[in-house]
């Protein structure tokens, strides 16, 4: 396992960072609108990536994070045909796209709220940070999104349709496909906004790998999302890791602490969560967890380039702890 970032280049100097970080594999960001990628084209931007002594292990689906009303593909959680079919399909070509052009695996989301946050709090030393209250959430939000009621069952229909389409994709072509889980979880079936978070629990977790068998199916492991879902994350976390590590289903880390857990969290600095993070590292190393480890986001420091600044502490933390943990394995 090894250091990855995410974190969307904003110009050549930040790959250049990324390299002099010692973050040599990343998760990276064409220029291109998705619908212009071609084999060409993401061969073409690998090719970038690597000219700065970098690895492009992953992209992302036109699937992100975001609420439906501004998702890229929003037909595919809707439900609406003929178009999701379209949606799916070209999914499915990005997919053989990327297997021409040398890039290994795809993140993705199955989303209708995106990731739901309540207001920012203060963390260390005044950073500001993300933070989420299930009852604030209910007075505050509201009842529904543009879905309307969507229960377990619909979501699950929604998800199954899409999944049973392109994986066998993944599979002919040998890319993995990552999932990141719902952002927060919330009980059921109360739901959110109408909705019903079926990936936003362990089960819902187990369920979903359930749906295809398949080496290339599973997850953007986000272990602080799955920390939310959990009443003591500082206690619970590593027999989850475990779980899906043995079964070879996490293709993807975010490494992310909190204080709480289900239902009322705050994000925290790497090093000053709830949750033993060189106990967790140490979990993905005794599963040979091979792919990388890395921040999703951070809290906002102050002063210039404070993004890269937080980033960058958490880069060497969890160097650090993965130097540890295999020096002491």
């Amino acid at each position: 396992m090894h250091v990855g970032t995410q974190l969307k280049a904003r110009s050549e100097n930040d790959y250049r960072v990324f390299a002099q970080l010692g973050v040599n594999n990343i998760c990276g960001f064409p220029s291109e609108h998705h619908s212009e990628w071609t084999a060409t084209t993401l061969t073409q931007y690998r090719e970038y990536v690597e000219s700065f002594g970098l690895n492009l292990d992953m992209v992302q689906l036109p699937l992100a994070s975001n609420k439906i009303d501004s998702a890229e593909l929003p037909a595919i959680m809707l439900g609406t045909d003929p178009q999701r079919d379209r949606d799916i399909e070209h999914c499915c070509n990005i997919i053989r796209m990327c297997a021409a052009a040398g890039i290994p695996a795809v993140k993705y989301n199955l989303t209708i709220l995106g990731v739901v946050s309540s207001d920012p709090v203060l963390t260390r030393g005044g950073a500001k940070t993300r933070s989420f209250n299930y009852a604030q959430a209910l007075k505050e939000l509201p009842d529904t999104t543009i879905a309307g009621l969507v229960d377990a069952d619909t979501m699950w229909e929604r998800i199954n349709y899409f999944i049973q389409r392109v994986v066998p994709v993944a599979d002919e072509y040998k890319i993995r496909m990552a999932l990141h889980p719902h952002d927060p979880g919330v009980p059921s079936p109360q739901g959110l906004q109408g909705v019903d978070r079926v990936l936003g629990s362990v089960e819902g977790m187990k369920k979903f790998i359930s749906l295809h068998p398949s080496d290339y199916h599973g997850f953007n492991f986000c272990q602080g999302t799955v920390s939310e879902m959990l009443e003591n994350p500082g206690k619970e976390i590593y027999e989850v890791i475990r779980y899906f590590g043995e079964r070879k289903k996490i293709f993807n880390v975010h490494f992310r602490n909190i204080t709480g857990g289900f239902g009322d969290f705050e994000e925290t600095f790497i090093d000053n969560g709830d949750v033993d993070m060189h106990l967790a590292a140490k979990a993905y190393h005794e599963v040979n967890y091979p792919y990388m480890i890395m921040p999703d986001h951070v809290p906002h420091l102050s002063g210039e380039n404070e993004k890269m600044v937080g980033f960058a502490y958490t880069y060497g933390y969890i160097k650090s702890l993965i130097k540890s943990v295999q020096y002491w394995s």
